[in-house]
């Protein structure tokens, strides 16, 4: 019977501990987490600063904190106990950050920092505790930009669609106007659906408002599900509106409409017509449910010091050193896969590439500093070669990364092409006999990008280390196993762009494309050695 006083005797204790040192070990274990991925959460930081599509990062640890207080109540009923098994994802979380570092692909570590703060809140209070909190927790991977591939592939999808619609849109209206890819050509003026334009820097923020807003409604399942998942065609179809507003503009009042303040004012009234078309669905259902909005949309304002519920107890244990001396070492390891001197082969400078092979002529071209400092590339060549045997010239594109481990990658043509007006019209993959090793054969992307009657003819490749891909995905899984196995990262992306005259067949095309590459496959070889041809058609 002496046993029972003692311990609410105990607890009381506790609970009596100056805010301060119960929020100690929560400040702790959060430090060791932050310095173990700091690289991952830095750059995050950085993209949210350069690139307006995630400027309301800065937001969501904000807003997330709020969603966080209205779990107090919730949270405070919950049963609270340690389960060791949070332990296994905080091991998971870790596991991505590993990853991430070989890989190169930051965002694995950014997810792995949530999957280890999510693991250490398991160990501290137990499952049922965490599910009571799990909003917040979701909405925190709102912060994290997605990997620059899929941006670059979704914003080229992004474009087209916007561009489309917003002729369609035109159209409705009795404009005359014709559509050439990404281009909208109203005859006197002509605008180009840029990247920028292609609606993702009102679908990332306009997504996590639309979460926040379901979060908030009080309303079925169902309902909140809808209104998440609506803010995606809202953006799409406002977006697209958006772009026939400046290209009705432009057709009446000239090119001054599509440039300087009112471009970007037209965008911030078309963000916040979306807000208010997810407003009116609320409304809506609403009305349905014979309530008033403001009952089913409160927002309520917590005390701050419904804070103190979320804090723990000074309660030193082994499994909290298990998880510190684990993050620790994991976060030191890392230090040493980034200080690690990488195997990097020798090559020669591509400024030394033959421009003169058999008949072929060809004459070396720069690219600008601005899109080089995008391409972080560390040696590139481009060069117009011709011959008289054919009609055309070939363009030869070789971008060459000594390593892919920091950020820096080869870019995929494929998110690139859609772009100035081209439309890809035709993609597969076709093998190029009698060249690599044997005599084997090279397996390549093949392109037909149009714009008008205008046609070009597009082959490209990644030579990575012993391999030759046409996947860009299986290039990222390849930098991590062969960081891992090899301690190597380098390689190459290989691209041949000829002009298909009209007169002229693509069967005409790719013979001349085929002849290039036998001619100059050797070349190839010793300035990009290879070993191993593997077959990729995923």
């Amino acid at each position: 019977m002496s046993k029972k006083p003692e311990k609410n005797q105990t607890k009381a204790q506790s609970i009596l501990q100056p805010i301060w040192l119960r929020a100690l070990p929560l400040v702790v274990l959060l430090g060791v987490l932050i310095y173990a991925y700091r690289v991952g959460l830095l750059l995050m930081v950085d993209w949210w600063e350069r690139m307006p599509e995630y400027n309301h990062g800065y937001l969501i640890p904000v807003v997330s904190a709020y969603l966080l207080l209205l779990c107090a109540d919730q949270y405070r009923q919950a049963i609270k106990q340690h389960a060791r098994s949070g332990l296994i994802v905080v091991i998971l979380g870790l596991l991505l950050l590993v990853l991430g570092e070989l890989s190169a692909v930051y965002t694995i570590i950014q997810y792995g920092f949530l999957v280890s703060l999510t693991g250490l809140i398991i160990t501290a209070v137990g499952w049922r505790a965490t599910l009571t909190i799990w909003t917040p927790l979701v909405y925190l991977f709102f912060m994290i930009p997605l990997p620059d591939f899929l941006y670059k592939n979704l914003s080229a999808e992004l474009q087209l669609f916007s561009s489309q619609f917003g002729v369609t849109f035109l159209r409705m209206v009795g404009v005359s106007v014709y559509l050439e890819g990404n281009v909208i050509d109203l005859g006197v003026f002509q605008l180009q659906v840029a990247e920028a334009c292609s609606g993702l820097r009102y679908l990332f923020p306009l997504m996590s408002f639309g979460f926040l807003c379901a979060c908030l409604f009080k309303g079925s399942v169902w309902q909140k599900v809808f209104i998440f998942l609506s803010s995606i065609p809202i953006t799409l179809f406002m977006n697209s509106f958006r772009i026939a507003v400046i290209g009705l503009l432009v057709d009446n009042y000239g090119i001054s409409m599509a440039r300087g303040f009112l471009h970007d004012f037209e965008g911030w009234i078309i963000f916040m017509a979306c807000v208010g078309i997810l407003m009116l669905e609320m409304a809506i259902f609403a009305i349905f449910s014979q309530k008033k909005l403001v009952d089913l949309f409160d927002v309520q304002v917590p005390p701050l010091k419904d804070f103190e519920v979320f804090l723990p107890t000074v309660r030193p244990s082994p499994i909290w050193a298990a998880i510190i001396v684990v993050v620790l070492g994991t976060s030191f390891a890392t230090i040493k896969i980034q200080d690690r001197e990488e195997f990097v082969p020798e090559a020669e400078p591509l400024s030394t590439f033959p421009l003169r092979v058999d008949e072929w002529r060809g004459r070396e071209q720069a690219i600008e500093q601005v899109y080089l400092d995008q391409l972080k590339l560390d040696d590139y060549l481009v060069a117009q070669y011709s011959s008289p045997a054919y009609p055309t010239a070939i363009e030869l594109y070789i971008a060459y990364y000594k390593s892919q481990r920091k950020g820096a990658s080869v870019h995929s043509p494929r998110a690139c092409l859609p772009g100035g007006g081209w439309e890809i019209t035709d993609f597969d993959q076709h093998m190029v006999s009698d060249v690599g090793p044997n005599k084997s054969g090279l397996k390549v992307n093949r392109a037909v990008i149009s714009m008008g009657k205008d046609r070009q003819l597009v082959y490209y490749w990644f030579q990575q280390r012993d391999r030759i891909l046409t996947n860009e995905y299986m290039v990222k899984w390849f930098i991590f196993w062969d960081a891992l196995t090899k301690n190597r990262t380098d390689g190459a992306l290989i691209r041949l762009t000829t002009r298909v005259p009209a007169e002229a067949s693509l069967d005409e095309a790719d013979a001349q494309m085929q002849a290039f590459i036998q001619d100059f496959d050797p070349a190839l070889a010793y300035y990009l050695p290879r070993t191993i041809t593997v077959a990729d058609d995923i």
